[in-house]
């Protein structure tokens, strides 16, 4: 036996380990980029938002008020209802929704923007009933404690549930920092786990799904649920300090996000999840959120040669992208 030789699955690892230690490089880019998109964003929409605010303000300041004398002495529940609470109930009624055209097929005209058409028409009942008891076992048994972890370590910092709201432009800075933070620490966690050695043991049981649906955003091993779902939502506001109100708010966005981008349907109006569905179909490509990083580390290269790619766009008609960008026609046809 060559000693001096090894394995495939090191040279594999020390390769990977390296193109991610050259991705971490890459990821100052992508702060320096987010900054200087603050600064522009903050100059045009923000002054109409500001202007909203500025009408608005005192009445969302009295009603936290009025919230915050009713939980007086009360901090840690008014803090659990705010990170448990409203975020799971946002999750739960949009995917409630989604369910109702998953398992029913109806309304009918929503199928119509299905991305993997003839696909979960309807969704396989016991497949779904598994993936149900993994999402409401990792919101209750892991997302749940580490939400009071959450609390006591931003006590540290003083009281989330302080008596004033923050001021517009600092809220929307916190929800752009809190974005940015995401993608790097998901994106990073996220290619981690596909390495050979975890994905295996771990990433696969999300992966069941090639063609995801809503509701399996979180259907993942509890490892992976708490490295790759939650630490990446949770830990900016730790890191900031921030108040409740921008905390929820941020977790509420950040479920409804990953609901979109799982969903199945390229809906108008809606954020395109384009790329994470076929990351789901094809399993080496678009491993981030927003795909800054994935441009940068070229984890897109055969995603940006498709289809997907070309409909991967806020879509502003009631015609499918699916009907106005086919598909080629397979050979024969």
């Amino acid at each position: 036996m060559n000693h001096t030789s090894f394995p495939e699955s090191a040279v594999t690892f020390v390769e990977t380990t390296g193109g991610l230690w050259d991705s971490v490089k890459k990821a100052a880019v992508v702060i320096g980029s987010g900054i200087l998109f603050l600064a522009a964003f903050g100059n045009s929409v923000t002054w109409h938002l500001q202007k909203f605010w500025g009408a608005s303000g005192d009445f969302w300041q009295n009603q936290w008020t009025k919230l915050y004398l009713a939980f007086e002495g009360r901090e840690a529940s008014l803090f659990y209802m705010g990170t448990m609470l409203a975020p799971t109930l946002a999750f739960w009624v949009s995917n409630g929704l989604l369910l109702l055209v998953d398992t029913t097929g109806k309304p009918s005209f929503i199928t119509r923007y299905r991305i993997q058409m003839n696909k979960n028409d309807p969704v396989d009942p016991v497949k779904l009933r598994q993936a149900l008891r993994t999402v409401i076992f990792n919101q209750v048994f892991i997302s749940g404690p580490m939400v009071v972890g959450v609390y006591y370590l931003m006590t540290l910092r003083g009281n989330p549930c302080g008596p004033e709201l923050p001021t517009f432009h600092w809220a929307l800075l916190e929800l752009a920092l809190f974005s940015i933070i995401e993608e790097i620490l998901f994106y990073y966690s996220h290619r981690l786990f596909h390495h050979p050695s975890l994905y295996k043991h771990f990433h696969k049981q999300h992966h069941e799904w090639t063609a995801p649906i809503g509701v399996v955003s979180i259907y993942a091993h509890p490892l992976e649920h708490v490295i790759s779902n939650t630490l990446p939502v949770v830990i900016g506001p730790v890191i900031l300090g921030s108040h409740l109100s921008t905390t929820c708010m941020w977790y509420c966005v950040a479920l409804v996000s990953t609901t979109i981008s799982h969903c199945g349907y390229h809906l108008p109006f809606l954020p395109s999840p384009e790329s994470h569905d076929f990351h789901h179909l094809k399993f080496n490509q678009c491993y981030g959120v927003f795909g800054v990083l994935d441009r940068l580390h070229g984890t897109d290269a055969k995603f940006k040669q498709t289809k997907q790619y070309e409909r991967h766009t806020l879509l502003t008609s009631l015609t499918p992208l699916t009907h106005s960008i086919p598909d080629h026609p397979k050979k024969g046809q």
